[in-house]
């Protein structure tokens, strides 16, 4: 029930992302929920892998080539879903991280606070 609800949550970033970035574009609800899918799939199999092959970069650069390897992956979901057009590389970084900023705020609201016994 949560991954569902992560899921929509995702989905509702998509689209009010898409409506706040300028070359962002989301066809419609079925399509967001479909981008949230495809992003939730290639962060579970694809960025470990970027991560492990990058990892020189990634030292080098302090962790900051992880933004870059975020950018890959909603370029990749560009490519993968019709519905979700992404215009460059700098509209899918400035995307990947204001998702992330999204998703983390509104994941922090399916939290539960589970009482502790004193």
């Amino acid at each position: 029930m949560k991954t569902f609800l992560k899921i929509l949550l995702t989905a509702v970033a998509v689209i009010v992302l898409a409506n706040i970035l300028p070359g962002i574009s989301v066809a419609g609800y079925v399509s967001a929920i479909i981008v949230a899918v495809v992003i939730s799939l290639l962060n579970m199999i694809v960025r470990p892998l970027l991560i492990f092959f990058t990892l020189p970069a990634t030292i080098v650069t302090f962790g900051l080539f992880i933004f870059v390897i975020n950018a890959i992956i909603i370029l990749l979901a560009d490519k993968l879903v019709d519905g979700f057009a992404v215009s460059g590389f700098w509209a899918a970084l400035f995307f990947s991280i204001l998702l992330s900023i999204f998703r983390s705020a509104l994941f922090s609201l399916l939290k539960d606070d589970r009482k502790q016994l004193n």
